[in-house]
């Protein structure tokens, strides 16, 4: 049995041509999640490839000891926490994401959540932000692992969508000017919905604010995970195992 089997079902990986690979490199949009329906929500590409905004901030300033950011995109919070001398890796499955981290001052490595971490069950924080929380479709499988990464008493901050829902979708990236992704699963939580899946799982709630239209909660991990090597490792694997950027609202309904 292989990490991916053991942590969770396996999703799409990202491809070179991926149309969120060619928008990170070039640092703007359009970019869309497309639902099996025709529906369209947006992603925001230019804040996430812009620098760290007054919301991520305020994240960054409640995180405790070394930072895992999974599914850390184009890298403004890991390089935020470097140009802090704070320690830091994000993790994400597109090679276009961890290029443009490194390039940024921050580290990375080309990885999925699901595989193998360095420092398993010694980070201090772990982040969701950006809708990574939609990351494989089942946020208990996902909530699971992040309880495995984090130390005892571990800090989780989650990014929700802004409204209440608690939805499980099939979707794809596209452009907006034909080129799509392959499909994957997706989900998207309201921080109500968050919160059952967090009490059901033993999580502890330990806070939720708004700013800039954004929404997030804070959440402490529940028991001891097995430790491996320390957080600072800068080992680069393979994934076979996908992340995929989040949207924010929808923009139509094709």
């Amino acid at each position: 049995m292989t990490a991916a089997d053991a942590y969770g079902p396996p999703v799409a990986p990202w491809s070179a041509g991926d149309p969120y690979a060619d928008a990170l490199r070039v640092g703007r949009g359009p970019l869309y999640l497309r639902r099996t329906d025709g529906w369209l929500l947006p992603l925001e590409v230019e804040r996430w490839c812009a620098r760290a905004d007054t919301a991520d901030l305020e994240v960054l300033r409640r995180c405790e000891g070394a930072v895992l950011d999974v599914g850390c995109g184009p890298g403004r919070l890991i390089a935020a926490l470097a140009a802090q001398g704070r320690r830091a890796l994000g993790i994400d499955v597109s090679e276009a994401a961890v290029e443009r981290t490194v390039g940024l001052g921050g580290q990375a490595l080309h990885r999925s959540v699901f595989d193998s971490v360095p420092g398993e069950g010694r980070w201090g924080t772990a982040l969701l932000i950006d809708g990574n929380l939609g990351i494989g479709g089942d946020p208990a499988a996902l909530l699971g692992r992040m309880d495995q990464l984090l130390a005892p008493e571990g800090l989780l901050i989650v990014e929700t969508v802004p409204v209440d829902i608690d939805e499980r979708v099939r979707v794809r990236v596209a452009d907006g000017r034909g080129a799509a992704g392959t499909p994957f699963p997706w989900a998207r939580l309201g921080t109500p919905a968050l919160l059952r899946h967090a009490r059901r799982a033993g999580w502890r709630p330990d806070g939720q604010w708004s700013t800039g239209g954004r929404s997030f909660v804070a959440l402490r991990s529940r028991s001891a995970s097995s430790t491996a090597e320390p957080p600072n490792s800068t080992a680069v694997i393979s994934s076979q195992r996908a992340r995929k950027p989040v949207p924010a609202r929808p923009v139509a309904d094709r």
